[in-house]
This record gives structure tokens, C-alpha cells and sequence, in this order.
């Protein structure tokens, strides 16, 4: 019989340890003893400080896992303030029953994508619940980093004639999931675009670029960021819908399917939103592949009493993005 977590597994007893010291402590950077809490020396300026909890399944897909999708995803929500991941903290609820091989590969997940972010795992925590009580294995991670960004990087920093730039084509982590979960066999198969996006905002704030805004394109996809974005700042957002990139299964699959590209979540893919005078410079250090300008932003007058996203078609009509709302397809987490 292959090896399982079992409810002893979370007692805190001999096998609790023995969990921690053969699965889980190789994770743990540092080389601290375990202890209730770690320490860690904090950096000089100011830190950035984020949580989330990371519930996809499967555990295991095309292009990553939930692992890496915890890792990286608490490490992208960093620097998405501007701030280089140092520190993360891991805590794993495992349902009895989650193979133990399953539990090795996603943990040595983890550990390659925190080599990946830079970052080191310090502390953490495990809980097992009984069998039905839970969906194999939930994670939440926790990070700390160092904001290296001269300037603040948010909504309120906005202006009118702003340009926008995503970072590469979207939806790809959408399907990924959705195919999986459902036995859609896409030829050639699309896997997720789960990675660091640090590195790219270092080499922008490096280049001297000044973000007014970064933000990752998770749940909800660029529609949900361009409409919650529009709101916040005020302004109108105007897209060129033929300038959006996307990856030709995606398209094709949405096309098929009647699902909106944009509405697909991303994990390796951010929205920079720069003045007109740094898009040269910007879209210069993100590369053909990596720098797409997708539109700009209006001036309040234009707008509503809501400000809208407006696409502008290869035909020159014009359309509204409709609201994100209801249940998300797929739901990731």
C-alpha cells in the first residue's frame, strides 16, 4: 500500500515530527533550528508584507502545481509593490489520504520555484484534517520583501494619457486549468505561464523606469483588473482589442467555448501602467515577447458616472467590457 497522510500525521506526535523533519525541513531556509517563531534580520527602507491561500485543483497541472503557484504567487504580489521577495512563511493543511510521492513532488515544487524568486522559506506551519474534510491539500503563504521602487506604485498614481502594457499573452494558466479539469485534449497541449515576475520589474526599475502601477493578472483576468483599476483612478480606459496577445489555442479554444480571453486568470503576467515618455524605455527592457502596449488611459470628462473599458476593434467599432461577475470559469483558488 502506498504511503498516505494519515490523521497522526497532525497530532503532533512522533509522526507530526517525523513529517516535518524529512518532508518539510529541507524547505525551510536558513538553517535555523525549529522554533515557534523565526527571525530574520529586517533590511534597511521600507517592506512590503502580503498573504494568500492557494485552494486549485487539481494539485498538479500542465506547467506547475500548487506549490509553485503558492510560492510564486506571494513572491509576484511583492513585487508587484515594487519590492524584491525575501522572506516567505508556508502552512499546509493536508487531508488525510494525499499520497505522500504526490506531497514529495509538489514540496520539491516549492523549493525549486523559491530558488526561482529569490526568496527563503522561513517559517511554517502543518495541520492534517480527516479524510472528505478538506480537498487534498490547501497552502497559504506568507512573504516579506524589500520595496526597491523610488516611487509610489498604486491606483492613486495613475494619470490620463498613461500607457498600459501587459507582459505577455494571456489566458494560458486559465485553460490550463480548465482543460485538465474537464479532459479537454488541446493539441498542442497549452500549460500554464506560472513564474516570478520579479525579475522583469527589477530590470525595469533597473532601467530607471517608473511604474504608476503593477499589477499581476490572477483571478478574474485583465478584465477584472481593467475594470477595478477604471473605478479606483477615475479615469476611462481605452484598449485596442487587436493589440491584446493571445497564445492561438487560447484564442481558438475561447472561440470555440464562447469564453472571454480576458477573463481567464494568468499567474505569470502583470499590467504595467507607465507614463508616454517611458514606454520606449519599458517596453525596451520587456522585449517583443515580453511588452505588449495594449491602450491608455482617458481623461475623467470622458467617463460616466462609471468609468468604463472601452475595446476598440481591428474595424474601428467600438465596445464596452462588460463587468466580471458570478462564477469564474475555471475557478483557480
Amino acid at each position: 500500500m502506498s504511503e498516505c497522510i494519515r490523521l497522526a500525521h497532525g497530532g503532533g506526535g512522533q509522526l507530526m515530527r517525523q513529517l516535518i523533519a524529512e518532508e518539510f525541513r529541507p524547505l525551510h531556509g536558513g538553517g535555523s533550528p525549529l522554533h515557534d517563531a523565526a527571525t530574520i534580520e529586517p533590511p534597511g527602507g521600507r517592506l512590503a508584507f502580503t498573504t494568500d491561500g492557494y485552494v486549485v485543483q487539481p494539485l498538479e497541472f500542465p506547467g506547475g502545481d500548487i506549490g509553485r503557484l503558492a510560492v510564486t504567487g506571494t513572491a509576484n504580489d511583492l513585487a508587484m509593490a515594487g519590492a524584491r521577495p525575501l522572506h516567505l512563511s508556508v502552512a499546509m493543511v493536508l487531508e488525510e489520504g494525499l499520497p505522500l510521492a504526490q506531497l514529495r513532488r509538489i514540496v520539491a515544487s516549492m523549493a525549486a520555484a523559491a530558488r526561482e524568486c529569490g526568496v527563503v522559506i522561513r517559517t511554517g506551519d502543518t495541520k492534517v484534517v480527516e479524510r472528505g474534510k478538506g480537498d487534498g491539500l490547501f497552502i497559504t503563504t506568507s512573504g516579506v520583501g524589500q520595496v526597491e521602487a523610488s516611487r509610489p506604485i498604486g491606483p492613486g498614481s495613475i494619470r490620463p494619457g498613461d500607457r498600459l502594457v501587459v507582459s505577455g499573452d494571456l489566458g494560458r494558466h486559465g485553460l490550463a486549468i480548465l482543460a485538465i479539469r474537464h479532459g479537454l485534449e488541446l493539441e498542442p497541449p497549452v500549460a500554464s505561464d506560472c513564474a516570478p515576475l520579479w525579475p522583469a520589474v527589477e530590470r525595469l526599475l533597473q532601467a530607471g523606469v517608473h511604474p504608476h502601477l503593477l499589477r499581476d493578472l490572477t483571478r478574474g483576468g485583465l478584465a477584472a483588473v481593467l475594470q477595478e483599476l477604471a473605478e479606483d483612478s477615475g479615469c476611462p480606459f481605452r484598449i485596442e482589442e487587436g493589440a491584446l496577445p493571445l497564445h492561438p489555442a487560447v484564442e481558438r479554444v475561447c472561440d470555440l467555448l464562447g469564453l472571454d480571453p480576458l477573463q481567464l486568470a494568468n499567474e505569470g503576467r502583470f499590467l504595467l501602467v507607465v507614463a508616454p515618455d517611458q514606454l520606449e524605455a519599458a517596453m525596451a527592457v520587456l522585449g517583443p515577447e515580453g511588452g505588449v502596449c495594449i491602450g491608455e488611459v482617458g481623461r475623467p470628462a470622458e467617463a460616466g458616472p462609471v468609468p468604463d473599458v472601452v475595446l476598440r476593434t481591428p474595424y474601428g467599432t467600438q465596445r464596452c467590457l462588460p463587468p466580471v461577475s458570478g462564477e469564474l470559469l475555471p475557478r483557480i483558488c
